[in-house]
C-alpha cells in the first residue's frame, strides 16, 4: 500500500566549478550565458551542452570541495528529517538541477515538496529569482504536487546561529 502525503525535501546549493574543469570550456560557457542574458533569449544548444558537461564533470572532494561540503551538510539534514524523502540540487555547475531532484522525489512518491536553499541572506539572484522561477514552472508541470519554498530565512535566527558559532572561538 502506498504511503499518502509523502513529503520530500530538496536542499539547494549554489554549485561550484570543479578545480580541474578546462578553463576554455568555462570561458565559452560564460560568454554564451552573457550573450543570452543580454538578449533575453533561451539557451543555445551549445550553451546547454556545455552546461550539461560541467554539471556532470567527475567530482572529488579535492576538485570540488563545495560539493563535498554540501553533501556533508545534507547528511545531517537528512538524518534529522526522520525518513522524509530527501534530495540535493544545485543552481549551477553541478548535477542534479532542482528540476531533476524534484522529478526524482516525485518518482519516489512525493506529493509535497519543500525547497530549501543553503543561501541564508536575501539579495541573491538564485534565491530571489532563479528558484522561484523554477518553482513556477514545476507547479505548472506537476499541478498535483504541492510545492513550498522555505525562504527567506529569519535573519534573527541566522544571526543567532552565527553568534553561537562565534562564541566557540
Amino acid at each position: 500500500m502506498a504511503v499518502k502525503n509523502r513529503r520530500g525535501v530538496v536542499l539547494v546549493g549554489h554549485g561550484a566549478i570543479p578545480k580541474d574543469y578546462p578553463r576554455d570550456l568555462l570561458t565559452k560557457q560564460k560568454s554564451l550565458e552573457s550573450q543570452r542574458r543580454a538578449s533575453g533569449t533561451p539557451p543555445t544548444p551549445e550553451e546547454s551542452a556545455l552546461d550539461g558537461r560541467i554539471r556532470h564533470w567527475p567530482r572529488s572532494p579535492q576538485a570540488d570541495p563545495y560539493q563535498a561540503g554540501l553533501q556533508a551538510l545534507a547528511g545531517h539534514v537528512k538524518a534529522a528529517l526522520n525518513g522524509e524523502l530527501f534530495a540535493i540540487a544545485y543552481n549551477e555547475f553541478c548535477a542534479p538541477t532542482v528540476e531533476e531532484a524534484v522529478e526524482g522525489l516525485i518518482a519516489e512518491g512525493a506529493e509535497e515538496i519543500v525547497i530549501v536553499p543553503s543561501m541564508f541572506t536575501p539579495g541573491g539572484g538564485h534565491s530571489e529569482t532563479d528558484i522561484p522561477e523554477t518553482l513556477a514552472a514545476l507547479r505548472t508541470t506537476y499541478p498535483e504536487v504541492t510545492f513550498r519554498y522555505a525562504w527567506p530565512f529569519n535573519l534573527g535566527e541566522v544571526a543567532s546561529l552565527l553568534v553561537q558559532q562565534l562564541r566557540r572561538f
